[in-house]
């Protein structure tokens, strides 16, 4: 069936030559892994300034932890949010953990995180702002980034 990690999917839903930046991209993530290390997917949701739905996008990242995959997931909406605009970038997800740590709250103390906490703090400087804020799981944005991850990984069964 092939390596989990090969399979992702983005759903645009704007057209390319009505694209327009924007001066700000609301970004809702998700990253979940069944048995946490397990199979892992990310779930990501653009929208702009507008509230107009930009992208969707869900991809398989293959064997992870939780919170590899919460940083896997902001790893690839910055990548995505290129697209869109430079400006500001305000990022909501639902691990308390992963924002303190990305606002200076929390150090990271594992190395393969802080591998990942660096290629994020590097990604940021292609925007003007960045800024991550804590979501609860029932905010209906990020309990769709849910059903995105999950779609994601039984889509590979």
């Amino acid at each position: 069936m092939g390596t989990a990690h090969a399979i992702g999917m983005v759903e645009k839903f704007v057209d390319e030559n009505e694209m327009m930046k924007s001066d700000k991209i609301f970004v809702f993530t998700d990253g979940g892994a069944r048995g946490n290390p397990g199979p892992a997917a990310i779930g990501i949701m653009l929208y702009d300034e507008k509230k107009q739905l930009l992208l969707e996008h869900k991809e398989c990242i293959g064997t992870a932890t939780n919170n590899i995959a919460e940083y896997k997931a902001l790893i690839k909406a910055l990548e995505l949010v290129v697209d869109f605009s430079q400006n500001e970038v305000c990022c909501f997800l639902d691990s308390e953990l992963v924002v303190m740590q990305l606002n200076g709250r929390y150090r990271v103390k594992t190395p393969h995180i802080q591998k990942l906490f660096s290629d994020l703090k590097q990604r940021e400087k292609m925007f003007k702002k960045v800024v991550y804020n804590h979501r609860r799981r029932t905010d209906p944005f990020i309990s769709r980034c849910d059903s995105l991850v999950n779609n994601a990984l039984d889509d590979v069964r």
